[in-house]
């Protein structure tokens, strides 16, 4: 293509690390960025919400945003580690009980899954009341055509992990893990 930098089509690809205790820091940066991120763009809501990130050695753990913490405050030192039966291994704060019971169960039943989100913004928890799937009208929505799903069946505040492994067994069926509103709540994703 004439006039066309030839690196224009050049897309950077995954880091790579030299040691696991690179790749977990480079996951805790881009965790706390992302909480910060969520507070800037009004995806949280009091202590609502939660985002985690599987620990790159410890497969069955995760880092979460301590509980009562706001998204915009958050600091990689501020993060905590928690294992697969809910106990903080790593960090000062208590862990959310309804993060741990849905991450828990997501990043249990998909070994793929790094990371995994669940907003409390206000157009998706407006969206999600509808009960229905993203209609594809427009360029972002057909990023989504047939590969999101509804979790229809909401319950109230998950506290146990019987309520994360339904959630995590409806979003298992994707083979990526597109948003999934959750009527009538929020939206949850994953990747």
């Amino acid at each position: 293509m004439s006039g066309v930098p030839a690196n224009v089509f050049s897309i950077p690809k995954p880091p790579t690390f030299a040691t696991v205790e690179e790749e977990r820091q480079h996951r805790k940066q881009r965790l706390a960025a992302a909480f910060r991120l969520f507070a800037r763009f009004g995806f949280d809501e009091g202590v609502a919400g939660h985002i985690t990130a599987r620990d790159p050695e410890r497969r069955d753990h995760f880092w979460v945003n301590p509980f009562g913490m706001h998204f915009g405050q958050i600091r990689v030192s501020d993060l905590i580690l928690v294992n697969h039966r809910g106990e903080v291994v790593e960090g000062k704060y208590p862990v959310n009980a309804a993060a741990f019971a849905i991450h828990s169960q997501v990043h249990a039943a998909r070994a793929d899954v790094v990371a995994a989100a669940h907003a409390h913004s206000l157009y998706g928890k407006t969206w999600s009341s509808l009960g229905r799937l993203l209609d594809p009208i427009t360029q972002d929505s057909c990023a989504f055509y047939e590969d999101h799903g509804l979790f229809a069946d909401f319950t109230g505040v998950v506290y146990e992990t019987s309520e994360g492994e339904r959630i995590a067994k409806a979003r298992q069926l994707q083979s990526r893990d597109p948003p999934q509103p959750r009527a009538p709540h929020g939206r949850a994703h994953g990747g």
